[in-house]
């Protein structure tokens, strides 16, 4: 038999937000009294061998922001912090630039897991001048935010087809059984990416072989990429992560190909084709820090540094989310569990290490 250490992160779920760090006692092995009781000849004990905790008394507050990774990753972050560094947290709701605004000028919230913040360039740029806040990590790991997808069947079926330069050599593929030319499934008109894909496709000549097909809108969107694949039928389509779908459906993106500015440009004003292809203009998204937490709590700092969550784990969990109707706590609790190889990695913890209710021997 052996015993495995048992951490009770999923009990730290039902803590209030405000609850009190955890208190751990241990033995006395000096044969005198225990920190905080009176030794015999009246005076207090004191165990000055015992190291502070990295929160100390400063309260971690972390915006839980409206949409579900979001909202997943503020969960995570504040049951491994309450867990694993006895640290008291908060979790605040908020929107991006109002919580940007407030991080710049008063260095709270302490942590914006996932602020796109070349969405916010303004005030983030502010904020990183006025020493108020930076970035820790990139919120995500591991794959790139927007792309072309395919089906992995797709790639399994067609060896060679890796990156959108491979896309005109394999081009068949993607025609529909009795048409004559592909099709690029894009998003809906008024959305941005719609003019981009048009532009990139160009750009790539895919023109003379592909048609772009922009659905009424998001569910229309969804609903035939579904379809698609429920039939197991080739398709190309613009896609971003994290989502659900892409793991949902198991697609693939495509290497779009280096970034080239200027094409890059061009890709996004409607009607002006770029000379060559490029990959999508990358958004920045990163766990956001007050400075005061580099400073005074170095070891939560060094945490968030290595806690940035891989996309396909993501897109699993929000995949998860949405087959359960789970609420972003309980998504939380069950990445507690099963994602163990990665939240290791970012608190330190060996191998031994399982989820609160397993059989702690073997």
């Amino acid at each position: 038999m052996r015993a495995k250490k048992v951490l009770l992160l999923v009990a730290a779920l039902n803590l209030a937000p405000m609850a009190a760090p955890a208190q751990i006692q241990t033995l006395d092995t000096t044969g005198g009294a225990r920190a905080g009781e009176e030794r015999p000849d009246g005076s207090e004990h004191t165990d000055a061998s015992a190291p502070p905790a990295p929160c100390g008394t400063a309260e971690i507050t972390i915006a839980e922001m409206g949409w579900p990774s979001a909202a997943i990753l503020a969960n995570i972050h504040a049951t491994l912090l309450r867990a694993e560094y006895q640290c008291a947290v908060r979790l605040v709701p908020g929107e991006p630039e109002a919580m940007l605004s407030s991080m710049a000028t008063t260095q709270q919230p302490a942590v914006a897991p996932e602020l796109w913040v070349s969405r916010q360039a303004e005030v983030w740029n502010g904020a990183m001048q006025a020493r108020s806040a930076r970035a820790a990590a990139p919120a995500f790991s591991g794959g790139p935010l927007e792309a072309w997808f395919v089906p992995s069947y797709v790639i399994e079926n067609n060896r060679g087809l890796d990156g959108a330069s491979d896309i005109l050599d394999h081009w068949q593929v993607f025609v529909p059984a009795g048409e004559s030319r592909a099709k690029l499934h894009s998003c809906p008109a008024e959305w941005a990416c719609a003019i981009i894909n048009r532009n990139m496709a160009a750009g790539l000549g895919l023109d003379e072989r592909f048609d772009i097909v922009e659905p009424l809108d998001r569910f229309a969107m969804d609903g035939a990429l579904t379809d698609a694949v429920s039939q197991r039928r080739p398709v190309l389509t613009y896609y971003w992560q994290p989502n659900a779908l892409i793991d949902r459906l198991d697609l693939v993106p495509l290497d779009m190909g280096g970034f080239d500015a200027g094409n890059a440009q061009c890709m996004a004003i409607r009607d002006c084709v770029p000379f060559g292809g490029s990959g999508f203009a990358p958004d920045t998204v990163v766990i956001a820090v007050a400075e005061w937490v580099f400073s005074d709590t170095p070891d939560i700092a060094d945490y968030l540094a290595r806690a940035s969550m891989p996309l396909d784990e993501m897109n699993r969990l929000l995949a998860w989310q949405a087959e359960n109707e789970a609420s972003p706590e309980a998504v939380a609790q069950h990445f507690l569990i099963t994602g163990q190889d990665i939240w290791q990695g970012w608190v330190g913890n060996g191998a031994d290490t399982v989820p609160a209710g397993e059989d702690e021997t073997q």
